[in-house]
Order: C-alpha cells, then sequence, then structure tokens
C-alpha cells in the first residue's frame, strides 16, 4: 500500500512516524539513497495505518516488525494446539537451550523478510513429494513471491491511477526513468487508444 522497499519496511519503528495528519509520514533514517543526501518521504494512508495501528503499542525506539515478536506468536499458537496433557512430555519452554546457536533478533532485515515470506509460501503451498531438485526449484520459483513484488505492484497501481509523477513520488524516486522499470505501463490506455486511432 507504501510502495517501501522491503529494507524500509524493517526499520520502521513507532518514534519515526509523524501520526499528526489523516496521512501519517515516515522518514527512516537509513535508506537506499540516504548516502546521497536524500531524504525519503513515506505517506502512510488509512488503509496501510489501519494494518500498521496494532505494531504500535509498543516502546517508540522498537522496530514495529520483529522476528522475537513472530516466534512468541508462533509458539504461543503451537502451545495451544497441543493434544498432550501438561503432566505428559515437555512442558513449554523445557527444551530450550540456554545458549543457542540462533535465536530470534529484535528486527527483520530484507533478507531475512524474504526468507520468512519464502517459509509461509512452502507452508501455504507444500511440494508434491518425490520432486528431483531441480523439479522442487521450479515448483518452489512458481510458488513463492519476492517482498519487492509487493513495491512494484504498488507503482504499477499509483501509476495507473494517478500517473507517472504520482509514482515516481510515493516510491522516492529523483528520476521518472527508474519509476517506468517499477510501475508497469497500463495496457488498457494503449488498446483503448488503438481501438480508437485504428
Amino acid at each position: 500500500l507504501t510502495g517501501m522497499r522491503p529494507g524500509e519496511v524493517c526499520k520502521l519503528r513507532p518514534a519515526d512516524l509523524d501520526r499528526n495528519g489523516p496521512v501519517w509520514i515516515f522518514k527512516p533514517i537509513d535508506h537506499k539513497t540516504a548516502h546521497l543526501g536524500r531524504e525519503r518521504v513515506v505517506c502512510i494512508g488509512p488503509r496501510a495505518q489501519a494494518i500498521l495501528l496494532r505494531y504500535l503499542a509498543r516502546d517508540a525506539e522498537a522496530y514495529c516488525f520483529r522476528p522475537c515478536d513472530s516466534e512468541a506468536k508462533r509458539r504461543a499458537t503451537q502451545h495451544e494446539a497441543r493434544q498432550t496433557p501438561l503432566s505428559c512430555g515437555n512442558r513449554p519452554g523445557g527444551k530450550l537451550v540456554s545458549d543457542p546457536q540462533w535465536a530470534p533478533g529484535i528486527e527483520y532485515c530484507a533478507d531475512s523478510y524474504r526468507k520468512a515470506i519464502y517459509r509461509a509460501c512452502d507452508q501455504a503451498f507444500p511440494a508434491p513429494a518425490g520432486l528431483t531438485a531441480k523439479a522442487l526449484a521450479e515448483w518452489q520459483a512458481a510458488h513463492r513471491w519476492f517482498p519487492n513484488q509487493l513495491r512494484h505492484s504498488a507503482a504499477t497501481e499509483v501509476r495507473k491511477e494517478f500517473g507517472l509523477e504520482a509514482a515516481q513520488v510515493i516510491l522516492g524516486h529523483s528520476s521518472a526513468n527508474v519509476t517506468q522499470i517499477y510501475a508497469e505501463r497500463d495496457m488498457v490506455k494503449g488498446i483503448e487508444v488503438a481501438a480508437k486511432i485504428g
């Protein structure tokens, strides 16, 4: 809905949001073109605000989307679905290692965000059993999506409804040429023109 880059979504904190108007403003401190001295401004409208609202009830300096929160939620859901009585088997947290090699962190990076989407896609679209490695890779390529596809979709929708300049502003591009790569042209308009002029 906002056309943010995956890295910008991962760095979103309540402290970085200006929620004083009907459209919230997010100015990421660290972003792709920060080293060029450019400021990135993301406009967050009512639909995006409705989604984001439940992630803002936290410390203002904490990231809105945190792997440690997602893992805690996953474990709680798993515990609620437990069939074995608590008197039998392991209790919640009973098998936790005191010094694990890996633990969920306090922020996603663009790569961990992508991997989380891959895991969700693999769960939603499980591959058929017995596939070769090549066939499995082809299955996954057809049934997975990338975080940047959300950005491309948002750019295409904005360009279709409001034009190229609006898409450029939403994406934070300094050049419309870059925006044209992200925002696909509206073929319906091309078909309408061709139908009218022959």
